[in-house]
């Protein structure tokens, strides 16, 4: 009986006596070592064994930064007539890997060419890589066959099409695969959760969240992402430190999560502690724990601890030097940012359209109008980078700002998209400053042509009016706000104090606090 054929026993067997199909079981753990044993495999022939052809696919479809997929796809087109183990584990791989892509056009194949046809394990793999393309709709035919094969029943295949539908947006299909089961998995409650504050329904994935049985590591950290995702940065930060009290370890992207909501509160000495946490557990510093961290501190206003760790990690990825340069751009540190740029300039990494932004800021608060136009002009001539809504909000508010509405207008007039209300409003802002009330119009007609409840330009227009003496004009915007019920919206700041965050609104009592914070201040 041939080995591909025979019982487990018998393929253990196998192995064993094969010194190189042992070793790759055994003694194999990177890419290079598979090479090796791979390449005295093919000299000796037993490659053309389905074993050894299929632990050699099996371990190069790892995810990363085991496996290499691009690997495994050639060693899977050399395979004549793949079983279905070499089927399923293809298609795995890529369901796993940057290209979720391939695993559905492998699956297609497998349906129309292969004698081997698909099994139970075969189509979570499949709508998995449906869920992570966004292609719900190409799942729910898929999902059809699911049923008329009688395979609905197992629990793995309804977990991936319902995390399919979730992660997808199609709440309703997913609530309904949900409520059908009597007896929900921690899974299914996770992609529920997940779903749910994915597609905005933050309130509805808490009361899920309060309604689980039983909770795993996964379900804390999804509700935090959820409540991180939504801007919901104050109640992310208050789990965490339920989390914390319920021994409860949080996941790297659970860090990142609330890392960004430390940033953008403010709050410094909370994000101290996660740092100081990563640090103390031995959290993998990688480029997306690190820029996190760094983007923390620099949102913080602690560009010193930013820079510390900036300079003092080995492996610094592209978004580690866009997030230190906009922060240095951002705090004051015009002239370090455009340094670092330069420096960036210098090793093998190619500046993106993010680094522009972060060096166009800078520039734009040092009022370095002419080495923004030669930034400007870089990023599109040497870079091939076709500037973005952001590059050209940048370009009108330091042109805006140093007076010159009339390239202003030549760079507005000269966009491949529709700008947006960030760039009429600082035209307007500009026009203000300047004293320009024809420009001025325009910017207003075009800023609430885009959002007629957009207060900023009814405000601006009112005050410009007011400053030139034009008081009836003033008054009829004031007056067009109110028939329209508009209100402008009010300022909001916050603070940390011993490690709580306290919220301010303009006109609004926020702060739980309000009466002792003004009882003292009077």
């Amino acid at each position: 009986m041939p080995p591909s054929v025979c019982s487990s026993t018998s393929i253990s067997k196998f192995i064993s006596d094969q010194p190189y199909l042992h070793m790759l079981e055994t003694k194999c753990t990177t890419m290079t070592d598979l090479k090796k044993i791979h390449a005295h495999l093919i000299k000796t022939g037993l490659i053309k064994d389905k074993i050894a052809s299929s632990r050699v696919l099996a371990f190069s479809a790892k995810s990363p930064p085991i496996g290499d997929i691009n690997y495994a796809n050639l060693v899977f087109t050399q395979i004549q007539n793949p079983n279905l183990f070499i089927w399923n584990t293809i298609i795995r791989g890529f369901s796993e890997s940057s290209t979720p892509q391939y695993a559905i056009h492998l699956f297609i194949d497998m349906l129309t060419t292969s004698e081997v046809q698909p099994q139970l394990l075969t189509y979570p793999s499949v709508f998995k890589a449906y869920a992570r393309r966004g292609l719900a709709k190409n799942g729910a035919q898929l999902h059809g066959r699911i049923i008329k094969l009688g395979l609905d029943f197992d629990t793995f295949i309804r977990n991936t099409l319902l995390h399919m539908y979730a992660n997808c947006g199609f709440l309703v299909e997913a609530r309904k695969l949900f409520d059908e089961d009597e007896v929900q998995d921690v899974v299914a409650w996770n992609s529920m959760i997940m779903g749910l504050a994915k597609s905005g329904e933050i309130d509805d994935s808490w009361r899920l969240f309060g309604e689980m049985p039983n909770r795993n590591d996964v379900s804390w950290n999804s509700m935090i992402s959820g409540f991180v995702r939504n801007g919901m940065w104050s109640e992310a930060l208050d789990l965490f430190s339920t989390m914390q009290k319920e021994k409860i370890k949080p996941s790297e992207f659970t860090l990142v999560s609330l890392l960004n909501a430390c940033g953008h509160l403010g709050a410094l000495e909370q994000g101290n502690w996660i740092y100081n946490y990563v640090k103390k557990n031995n959290v993998e510093l990688n480029v997306i724990v690190v820029t996190a961290i760094i983007d923390m501190y620099c949102k913080c206003g602690n560009i010193e601890m930013a820079w510390q760790v900036f300079e003092s990690v080995p492996n610094k990825g592209l978004s580690s030097w866009n997030s230190m340069i906009l922060g240095l751009g951002t705090n004051g540190f015009e002239d370090e940012a455009i340094k670092l740029f330069a420096r960036l300039q210098c090793t093998n990494l190619k500046p993106d359209s993010v680094s522009f932004i972060g060096v166009l800021t800078a520039c734009n608060h040092s009022g370095l109008v002419d080495k923004a136009k030669d930034y400007f002009q870089l990023m599109k001539k040497e870079y091939g980078i076709e500037p973005s809504i952001k590059h050209y909000g940048c370009m009108v508010d330091i042109l805006g700002r140093a007076g010159l509405l009339e390239e202003v207008e030549e760079v507005i007039r000269s966009m491949k998209m529709e700008p947006d209300a960030v760039i009429w409003g600082s035209l307007l802002s500009a026009c203000r400053s300047h004293g320009n009330m024809a420009l001025a119009r325009w910017s207003a007609e075009n800023l609430l042509e885009l959002d007629p409840n957009e207060s900023s330009g009814y405000v601006l227009m009112a005050n410009m009016y007011a400053a030139s003496g034009q008081f009836e004009e003033a008054m009829d915007e004031r007056i067009s706000m109110k028939e329209k019920q508009i209100e402008k919206e009010p300022g909001c700041s916050s603070i940390e104090v011993n490690g709580e965050v306290h919220e301010f609104a303009s006109g609004r009592k926020l702060d739980s606090q309000f009466h002792d914070i003004y009882s003292l201040m009077h």
